[in-house]
């Protein structure tokens, strides 16, 4: 089916507020198709540039993607180095159009480990589009789901100490503190490559979540695909541990 039958086949009334994806399979793809693991890479970003413009296409509130994780820093220096250029020159190049389509973008994870100037860069990019009102695109730069649960905790020790928290810790008030605060949890959860886990990402917000897996490798992850994802998280019944829909 095209992409613009799949489209109208949507139901609008039950669309996810929140799609957050593991993108993986750029190495294996570059193995597959026997050409280096930085073409997989490029590849990938072409395909993160579609999944965008569908995303505002259909009016997706937020999206999330993973980019570049905690663990990731364990790959050789050429691939890090390469990544973090990347990732930076990608969002330098896409920053005018993403303005010019009303998406707010913001990069989530540690400041650890990532130079000042890095962040710096990044930071100053990103708030150029801190005032659109469209898609809110999140990415996930040196993230890890265990880390920021660590931060969030971190953070309200601090809080308690200095008395600007009286209250017990409950879900809501551990929500604020994550790196996603005051953005809905993810309804669905996508993962290409094949593999079945979450990889550290999104653990707390992820309790609900639907999954869908594909075996596609992210740089041949296409529209219709993404589209497909959606049709079957609508044909789901979500029960947050009831027995009817919520």
């Amino acid at each position: 089916m095209e992409y613009k039958q799949l489209i109208h086949k949507l139901d609008k009334e039950r669309m996810p507020k929140h799609i957050a994806i593991i993108m993986d399979g750029n190495g294996r793809w570059a193995d597959l198709h026997k050409t280096k693991r930085v073409n997989g890479h490029k590849e990938g970003v072409k395909t993160v540039r579609s999944i965008v413009e569908t995303a505002v296409e259909i009016g997706l509130p937020y999206l999330t993607v993973y980019a570049f994780s905690t663990e990731n820093w364990r790959r050789s220096n050429t691939e890090v180095s390469y990544l973090l250029k990347l990732i930076v020159d990608s969002l330098v190049k896409e920053i005018d159009e993403l303005i010019k389509n009303n998406v707010n973008i913001r990069f989530i994870g540690s400041k650890e480990e990532l130079a000042k100037n890095y962040h710096k860069k990044v930071l100053e990019t990103c708030q150029k589009s801190w005032i659109n009102t469209g898609l809110h695109l999140n990415v996930a730069m040196n993230y890890g789901g265990r880390r920021e649960l660590v931060d969030a905790f971190n953070l309200i020790i601090e809080d308690i100490q200095s008395g600007k928290i009286t209250s017990k810790i409950d879900d809501e008030l551990l929500s604020n503190y994550l790196y996603t605060a005051k953005m809905p949890d993810p309804d669905l959860i996508i993962r290409t490559s094949g593999e079945e886990r979450l990889s550290n990402f999104l653990i707390w917000q992820s309790a609900y979540s639907e999954f869908w897996f594909t075996k596609t490798m992210w740089p041949d992850f296409s529209r219709e695909e993404f589209i497909r994802s959606i049709l079957d998280f609508q044909n789901r019944k979500r029960r947050y541990g009831s027995r009817g829909e919520n």
